[in-house]
């Protein structure tokens, strides 16, 4: 059975000053989660938003807020984002390599939705034990450039961790995030990604609801495209 479609523009290339209508317009052109980048300047070397801002939107939307925490202490940020009203949680596994159990179960009691990223140059095989786990993380979020800026190209020899976590987890909802957009989504979808994270390609395109239809129509056609073969 084919995972769904899931088009999340990275509010990290909105207009932060005009954060609830850059939200409200980005839903208006048909995109289903909001991606929110967090970063601490210690994990990766830039500074973004933490919980107050995703408490300020919240207040604005009830979007599904796809929170991307590239921090060095995930468990620290557990209870603020919750409180805040994120949605999603999806926490670095390098940053998570003794306190994972804990750390999944503790995004679960508190009502959003475990999830695992991996840097570029961490093999995907790390990420398994988080999948195959009693209590597992229910998305995997594979970088498709270095994290902590917008804006970088894609880097395809990532969708080699892609098309091994879709044959090993068919109804797993895997995520792209990384330079995507209309040249790269084809190979990023073929791969099996069905949660596609676009930035500058989205909120820098004359027509924004024509890049998020694009990038939906893309991974349906290689949804459809699988069930065939």
């Amino acid at each position: 059975m084919a995972v769904t479609p899931k088009i999340a523009p990275s509010m990290l290339s909105s207009d932060f000053a005009n954060l609830a209508s850059e939200a409200h317009r980005m839903l208006d052109f048909g995109a289903d989660w909001l991606h929110m980048d967090i970063m601490d300047g210690h994990f990766v070397p830039n500074l973004t938003i933490g919980a107050p801002v995703i408490e300020s939107l919240r207040k604005h939307t009830k979007a599904y807020l796809d929170c991307h925490l590239m921090v060095t202490n995930p468990l620290d940020y557990v209870e603020p984002f919750a409180k805040a009203g994120a949605s999603g949680f999806t926490f670095h596994v390098e940053a998570s390599k003794n306190d994972w159990k804990e750390l999944i179960q503790r995004i679960k009691s508190h009502g959003m939705r475990p999830g695992v990223s991996l840097k570029p140059g961490t093999p995907i095989e790390e990420v398994f034990p988080l999948v195959e786990a009693e209590n597992p993380v229910e998305m995997v979020l594979v970088m498709t450039v270095e994290p902590g800026f917008g804006g970088q190209k894609f880097m395809p020899e990532m969708m080699d961790k892609v098309r091994m976590l879709r044959k090993k987890y068919p109804s797993l909802d895997i995520e792209v995030d990384g330079g995507l957009g209309p040249s790269t989504i084809e190979v990023a979808a073929s791969a099996g990604a069905n949660c596609i994270v676009a930035g500058s390609s989205v909120f820098g395109a004359p027509d924004p609801a024509q890049v998020i239809s694009l990038l939906r129509n893309s991974v349906e056609k290689a949804q459809q495209q699988t069930l065939i073969q």
